[in-house]
């Protein structure tokens, strides 16, 4: 086998670490029989290479044995985002018969988790992944491996994941954050059912923590998972406090309609009534006349 040198996450931090070694928890707990797990989104670009990538190291630090599978013949990110290697020979090229199991599993500088990419992209993905040759390929390495994770492409633009998912032992579905509509993500979910394939759960990423509250992570456990700041500081999904006083700075200020009240009654605003009739219950004021004193005087 060969060694390939993989790519770590330059944002990773140690909340985003127990996120996954949470997630790693849940699937331990799954049952013995669980070993060929597929993982599948609804749309692109909802985390769920990362989510693959992470949870199959994490595992393997562990101490599982973890074989990861790049299954997305269409559109792979693996090869460009993980390795700097040349000549990478992949999935493709294994099931159609041009290269042997030993030539296309490859080493990592992690000790336990090893790894097949995509290779180049075949005219036909969905009959490759659906013939005998995957599941013939998952069953051999059940043998030498504790969990296979198989990267699938997102269910809700081709059906590949849904055929990959019947020869597996179970599914898990990564969704993105206010990405996805509900009857997308129903559709989907039958889809995963209909093959016959368990599904362990949903995975829900790319969740900015600031909206819900939870400033105490901090900042880089959102901006990893795809929300930056702005160059006015603020984040893209404000919370519901900034949304607030934002729109309270937008209300326009009113304007007094009648005169001012005197210094000495600042604060209040008087209307000064008609003789005789007390507007808002303020009673007229009595002022003396102003030449009562020189009529005195004369």
């Amino acid at each position: 086998m060969r060694k390939v040198e993989l790519i770590l996450d330059a944002e990773e931090n140690y909340f985003m670490r127990e996120a996954f070694n949470t997630l790693r928890t849940n699937i331990l707990f799954s049952g013995r029989d669980i070993k060929t797990i597929v993982v599948t989104s609804c749309m692109a670009h909802e985390g769920k290479t990362t989510v693959t990538y992470e949870l199959a190291r994490s595992l393997a630090e562990f101490g599982k044995r973890v074989l990861l599978v790049d299954s997305d013949l269409r559109k792979s990110v693996m090869v460009s985002r993980y390795t700097k290697e040349r000549g990478i020979v992949g999935l493709s090229q294994l099931l159609s018969g041009q290269v042997t199991c030993e030539q296309a599993v490859y080493n990592t500088q992690f000790e336990n988790l090893d790894i097949i990419f995509a290779g180049p992209y075949p005219p036909n993905p969905t009959e490759l992944v659906g013939s005998e040759a995957f599941k013939e390929l998952l069953e051999m390495q059940r043998v030498s491996y504790d969990y296979i994770f198989v990267d699938a492409p997102p269910l809700g633009l081709v059906i590949d994941a849904a055929v990959m998912a019947s020869a597996c032992d179970a599914a898990i579905l990564v969704m993105g954050a206010g990405r996805v509509k509900y009857r997308l993500a129903q559709d989907v979910k039958d889809q995963l059912q209909r093959s016959g394939c368990k599904i362990l759960g949903v995975v829900l990423n790319q969740i900015d923590r600031k909206s819900n509250g939870r400033g105490y992570y901090g900042t880089k456990y959102s901006e990893t998972y795809g929300y930056e700041r702005s160059t006015s500081g603020a984040n893209h999904a404000p919370s519901a406090t900034q949304s607030a006083s934002h729109a309270s700075t937008a209300q326009p200020q009113a304007r007094p309609t009648a005169p001012r009240a005197p210094q000495q009654q600042t604060g209040a605003t008087v209307r000064r009534p008609v003789q005789g009739n007390p507007v808002g219950g303020v009673r007229p004021t009595q002022q003396r006349p102003q030449n009562t004193v020189d009529q005195n005087k004369q």
